[in-house]
């Protein structure tokens, strides 16, 4: 059966696209009500810095949550992100610091991620561990890593080049670069995933593995080079991290998966596989953020923060599970 014969067969109708863009449009809402409300809250709130910081906050961490959102519509899922973060930035800022420049060691860091990346990816693929189990030794593993690099302290990187901290600290026309790069990768990917036809095959291998793979689609490949670019991406974050702080910490990003994996769920990423959309996942990080900076602006403990974020989740992969049995119905 060829690919284009068997998109008829996928349960994508316009029914299900519509409800996919509904729930764009009420995080929208839900967003521009929050801000109201805070604005009210908080003089603070509706200034340009506290609106910077939630920018350049969530536009890395967007980075992560673009290459998750694949990964989550080919049916998978990655625990070890912020492992995977943290580590690009101790490789790197490790390498720079024993006399290789920024930039090939921020390179290295990158590709040192996606090999991790690989490596998960071979055993979901090639052994059969499901991503979950995988993720998760690997999220583990990784973090030992970083603390076996690190000795366990920090790595100060003062000495950092300033056209290298331009990357996380610069703006070009007053426009960050952080952003620009953010902004960068969303495009890209979300102009793959709609127009590409080697990631329509995201979709299909998401939404009905065993129809995909009768139709000559290499699932297993697909799953493994979505794993790698999760961890790419990761990389990639970790790196513009490293840029942004001057600094590589060990237990950096400890718990960061939570925020990323809410995101792309919160955006309309299915856990089941075969649905989202990069804008919905978008979305998603920047209502976390919004909650986020409203909760410090009206000095919430940080340890209602988790619980909030955490009831967000589960209201999130609720409203998931309910729209999958009505789809499965």
């Amino acid at each position: 059966m060829a690919i284009d014969t068997m998109a008829a067969d996928m349960p994508k109708t316009g029914h299900w696209k519509r409800i996919g863009t509904m729930r764009e449009a009420g995080l929208i809402a839900i967003i521009l009500v929050l801000c109201v409300i805070m604005s009210f809250a908080s003089p603070h709130f509706l200034t340009l810095g506290n609106f910077r910081a939630m920018l350049m906050s969530f536009s890395v961490e967007g980075i992560v949550v673009v290459g998750m959102t694949i990964l989550l519509i080919v049916g998978g899922i990655d625990l070890a992100v912020g492992s995977v973060v943290c580590f690009a930035m101790v490789l790197s800022g490790s390498l720079f610091l024993a006399g290789l420049d920024p930039w090939t060691a921020s390179l290295v860091g990158i590709l040192a991620s996606g090999f991790i990346g690989a490596i998960m990816g071979f055993f979901v693929t090639v052994v059969g561990l499901n991503h979950f189990i995988t993720s998760l030794a690997g999220m583990v593993i990784v973090r030992g890593l970083c603390l076996i690099i690190t000795k366990g302290t920090p790595l100060s990187l003062f000495t950092l080049p300033a056209s290298f901290k331009a990357m996380g600290q610069g703006t070009f026309y007053g426009i960050p670069y952080v952003i620009l790069i953010f902004v960068a990768v969303v495009i890209l990917f979300d102009f793959l995933l709609r127009r590409a036809t080697a990631f329509r095959k995201v979709f299909y291998t998401g939404s009905n593995e065993k129809a995909a793979l009768y139709s000559g689609i290499r699932t297993n490949q697909v799953k493994f080079w979505v794993t790698v670019l999760c961890s790419t991406l990761s990389g990639v974050a970790g790196v513009i991290y490293m840029s942004r702080f001057g600094a590589a910490t060990p237990t950096f990003g400890v718990g960061m998966e939570l925020n990323i994996i809410a995101a792309a769920v919160i955006g309309g990423a299915s856990l089941n596989g075969g649905s989202g959309t990069i804008f919905g996942a978008i979305l998603g990080i920047a209502l976390l953020s919004v909650v986020t900076s409203s909760l410090i602006l009206l000095d919430v403990s940080v340890y209602w923060q988790d619980m909030i974020k955490g009831c967000i989740l589960l209201a999130a992969v609720s409203i998931d599970h309910f729209l999958h049995k009505r789809k499965a119905a």
